[in-house]
Order: structure tokens, then sequence, then C-alpha cells
């Protein structure tokens, strides 16, 4: 499976803005893929404006999102902002190749450490979602700091665990590392999808990496907007977990 990693530089809540960058972007770089993978919060950046930003699951960023599905004949992966029920919520959402809305995730770990557990709620469920014939985790940037997600998701057999964040470069090692972790640990690719350029207060050097299922570094992005093109292979997986079947032996989740 081909995968594209759009690793770009969001202009702050600025949706209209960040579609034309993004069309631009793609428009220039687009190579045939089988998924196309956006960072966190996609169009506005890490903002706790939710209020203002959020919209319906199916609103104007899906459509933009569905419009370019479609162009680009690839199933997407993107962050928005959900409003349901009253309720704000850090969405992932999947679009297939015919611009249908697939699976959405919504972020189980709000970063209390920005005030993102203010501004948002909290998600409940974990969800895999199919990419091809990839079964594939979703997962949202701090997310990441937690294990227990991703072992919801080794034990479903998952080969491809997808982050999207906004990291920024002061803990950019815990984001490489942790990548790696997670793959090694769930022998599974992982593709953590991060932003370049800076908000309000922090700045962000992107290391869009994709880690295959024996913490190897398939390849990596490093602070320039871009799109990063790579394939990965599911027999790959499935021989690392033939080969050395660690996950037969779970017995504590």
């Amino acid at each position: 499976m081909l995968l594209g990693l759009v690793q770009y530089d969001p202009e702050w809540e600025d949706r209209e803005r960040n579609k034309q960058k993004l069309t631009w972007l793609i428009d220039n770089n687009y190579k045939e893929s089988d998924v196309l993978i956006f960072p966190e919060m996609t169009l506005t950046g890490f903002t706790m404006n939710s209020a203002e930003f959020a919209e319906p699951v199916r609103g104007d960023s899906f459509k933009y999102f569905s419009r370019l599905a479609k162009n680009c004949k690839s199933h997407i992966l993107a962050g928005i902002i959900e409003i349901y029920k009253e309720n704000y919520f850090n969405t992932l959402i999947h679009i297939d190749k015919k611009g249908k809305l697939v699976k959405k995730y919504r972020k189980i770990h709000p970063f209390s450490f920005s005030t993102e557990d203010k501004y948002y709620t909290r998600g409940k469920k974990t969800v895999t979602t199919e990419i091809e014939d990839f079964k594939t985790g979703l997962s949202i940037c701090y997310d990441l700091r937690f294990p227990e997600l991703y072992r919801k998701y080794a034990k479903e057999r998952a080969e491809l665990i997808v982050n999207i964040a906004n990291w920024p470069v002061t803990r950019i090692e815990h984001w490489k590392s942790l990548l790696r972790a997670r793959a090694i640990e769930n022998q599974c690719y992982v593709a953590g999808v991060n932003r370049v350029g800076k908000d309000p207060k922090l700045h962000y050097n992107g290391f869009c990496s994709v880690i295959d299922p024996m913490g190897n570094e398939v390849i990596t992005g490093y602070d320039e907007e871009k799109l990063i093109m790579t394939e990965i292979s599911k027999d790959n997986v499935i021989e690392v977990r033939k080969t050395l079947p660690f996950l037969d032996d779970i017995y504590l989740v």
C-alpha cells in the first residue's frame, strides 16, 4: 500500500487559506497513492477555540476532503473539530476513494497540559478501519503516550496504526521514540503525521515518519512542507508476527 504523508504549515485558524495551501501542495506534488494522511486539526492548527470552529462531522471540512479524495482517487485521513450534541471533539475522519465517510475517531486523551480537556470532550472508543487490505488503528497526538490504547489495536491484529499530531519541537525526541516503541511492541507499521511551522505558542518541525514492525525507520520528513510518499507491505507484518509471535503472549490487557 502506498502512503502519502502531508507535512505542512497550516495558517492559524484560517480554514479557507489552508484549503488553498493544501490544494496547491497536492496539485504540485501529488503522485498516485492509496491514502493521504494529514496532521491533527488539519485546517485550523491546534486551537482551543472549539466553539468557533466546530462543525458537524459531514460539514464544510468533510466536503473539502471528500472532493479531494475523489479527485485524487485516494483514501483520506484528516483532522476536524467536530460538534455533536453540544459537545466538541478533536476528531479524525476516514474518507474512502469515492468521497464517503467510513469511520471517525474521537481523541481519547485530550492534552490537559494545554487545557485541551477544558474545550474538548474525551472520546470513548478505539476505532479500527479498513484501508485497502490493511486493518488500521486510529489515534491522535497525545494518545501516543498511552500504550494501553495501542495494545487494543494489537489484540485486534491491526497491521497499521496512524497517529496525526501537532507535536512541538521541544518534545520531538519523545515523538520519535514513541512512534518506534508503538511499532515494536505491536509488531505493525506506525505512520505518524505531524505539522511544521509555528502557531501563536509553539514551533513544529514535522518528523512525519513511517516505522516498520521491527522498529526500523522506513521514511522521515524534516522541517519543510512536503508530500512524503512510501510503500508498506502487509506481508512484512505477517512475516514478523509469524517469526516472532510475541503478541500471542499478551496476558495483562
